[in-house]
């Protein structure tokens, strides 16, 4: 037998994430042998009847990862209910909807830059569950010039709803009379996470570029344009898919900021 919980058949064939199954459940659209199915289930594809939406579950895809440069306005979902363009939007249709391919994470629809899709539901899940501590780049322009002071409160992780933050490498990399360029390396992504901290620093964000999410770099990839990620790049992302111990050493390093360079 080959039993395997239903999140993880429905991410390895393409259908969505790992997270994303467990909503699909809840809502009822999985069935296993004409029995809906709840988060924590069990099947094997081989022996039983998996539906979804109706549908028999695809058969899995190969395993194909794309590098995306988000412009702002696009919505980084595979569909929107009120018809407003997602990042599926941006690939060839025959692509977007025959491959199985999701967003990895979320990068709002005012922000751009660097958007990992896959089908791949392993690499999914080690880039956005919080415990594997992957980190992610972004160069972000905001209002005022903060004083050193707030770029070390910033550094240190400023606490969302209560809740601490990770610690933030924070750079100030330019300065002009109203705004200030300042780039993050941070290894979390809660909901909104750099706007709202800017914002209670009493520094809202002006615009936000993601320019590397893990090992792969944004680099010159325009707006709206895609690529099919490098060996080496595909390589790097495969490691990445290992236990959360390995990176205890490299998140426990202490963070730094910087004055303008």
């Amino acid at each position: 037998m080959n039993t395997q919980r239903l999140q993880k058949l429905l991410a390895a064939a393409g259908v969505c994430s790992r997270r994303r199954a467990e909503e699909m459940m809840l809502q009822g659209r999985i069935l296993v042998n004409g029995v809906r199915a709840k988060p924590g289930d069990q099947a094997d594809p081989s022996l039983d009847r998996i539906y979804v939406d109706g549908k028999p579950l695809p058969a899995r895809t190969r395993n194909c990862t794309l590098l995306l440069h988000k412009p702002k306005g696009v919505h980084s979902t595979c569909h929107d209910p009120r018809g407003r363009p997602t990042v599926l939007d941006l690939l060839p249709p025959d692509m977007a909807r025959g491959q199985g391919l999701h967003p990895v994470g979320r990068l709002d629809a005012f922000s751009h830059g660097a958007l990992l899709l896959s089908n791949d539901g392993d690499l999914t899940l080690s880039l956005t569950h919080p415990r594997f501590n992957h980190s992610k780049r972004y160069l972000v322009w905001i209002e005022g010039n903060p004083n050193p002071r707030v770029l070390e409160r910033w550094s240190k992780g400023v606490p969302l709803d209560g809740i601490a933050s990770r610690p933030v490498f924070v750079a100030l990399r330019e300065q002009g009379k109203r705004r200030s360029l300042v780039e993050l390396e941070m290894r979390e992504g809660r909901h909104r996470q750099i706007r709202r901290t800017a914002e209670l620093l009493g520094h809202p964000v002006l615009d936000l570029q993601r320019l590397s999410v893990g090992p792969v770099q944004l680099g010159d990839l325009q707006p709206g344009a895609w690529r099919w990620l490098s060996d080496l790049e595909t390589s790097a992302l495969a490691n990445l898919i290992d236990p959360p111990e390995q990176n205890q050493e490299q998140t426990s390093q202490p963070k730094r900021f910087h004055g303008p360079q």
